[in-house]
């Protein structure tokens, strides 16, 4: 896997570097190669349709100015989590200033099919998104995206270790949600 990935981070750092000169067909192909990414890590952190295809779509459009800010030192997936992710930290801070968002994850229409195994992953996604946000955004990573502690934490901005010590605080705290949810 590590080898597609070097594969991949290559024609990404390219076509970043073309797109920052101003080349919109480099742009395009940057955005259609990670459109689904963006909107999978937004809807994981909003559980909302809605809410994650407006993070994604915002994403795009601010992405033309925010490629200038990536080091281009580290992957660029890793730093298109970050973006994502702060960018729906944003909208969930917009939705819960509202007063909406609890309510609406409760109404959110299902996408899975009800009696399926995705019933218990559906209630684990919504007890995640209800952590402290480091928490949610480590179990997020590694568990939702699969990547590794330390990959996550550049993601994170911080060690590898905080990053275990996120996902086992989160899984804990996980366990007993889901213990009294099933009580």
């Amino acid at each position: 896997m590590n080898v597609m990935r070097r594969h991949r981070t290559r024609p990404d750092a390219d076509l970043a570097a073309r797109a920052l000169a101003g080349d919109r067909a480099a742009m395009g192909a940057l955005l259609d190669r990670h459109y689904d990414l963006m909107f999978r890590v937004a809807f994981r952190a909003l559980g909302r349709r809605d809410a994650a295809e407006d993070v994604a779509q915002d994403v795009c459009v601010k992405l033309a100015r925010g490629l200038a800010n990536w080091s281009r030192e580290g992957r660029f997936e890793t730093w298109l989590y970050r973006v994502v992710l702060n960018a729906a930290h944003d909208a969930g801070r917009r939705l819960a200033r509202d007063g909406r968002l609890r309510d609406e994850w409760a109404r959110e229409p299902r996408e899975t099919v009800t009696g399926s195994d995705d019933d218990r992953a559906d209630t684990m996604w919504r007890a995640v998104r209800r952590l402290p946000p480091a928490q949610a955004e480590a179990i997020t990573l590694v568990y939702g995206e699969g990547l590794s502690h330390a990959e996550a934490a550049a993601t994170m901005g911080c060690a590898t270790a905080t990053v275990g010590y996120h996902v086992h605080a989160a899984r804990t705290r996980l366990r007993e949600m889901m213990e009294e949810e099933a009580a």
